[in-house]
């Protein structure tokens, strides 16, 4: 197990960042992914737009996971429609 930071970013409409939240936590729970701290940033302006959206629902979260399953949620998750953009990265501290 190694740890990493995800973060995602997820549509402003609070309806879409519950629904791809629990999508994630979802995926998530299936791959025995362990949480260590979760951190919702709020909504703020994106500095482009994302699918024609100007805001984004921000949120952090630090896992503990097997490397061979990251490259799994990077392929799933870009399938989820209420995620507009995601960011795994390594920690290695």
């Amino acid at each position: 197990m190694r740890k990493y930071e995800f973060t995602v970013i997820f549509d402003a409409n609070e309806e879409e960042t519950a629904k791809g939240l629990e999508l994630i936590l979802a995926e998530f729970n299936t791959a025995q992914v362990e949480i260590t701290k979760q951190d919702d940033m709020g909504i703020r302006n994106l500095a482009y737009p994302i699918r024609k959206q100007d805001k984004g629902h921000y949120y952090y979260l630090e896992i503990n996971a097997d490397p061979s399953v990251i490259n799994g949620f990077n392929n799933s998750f870009k399938l989820m429609t209420p995620l507009l953009k995601f960011l795994f990265v390594l920690n290695d501290n």
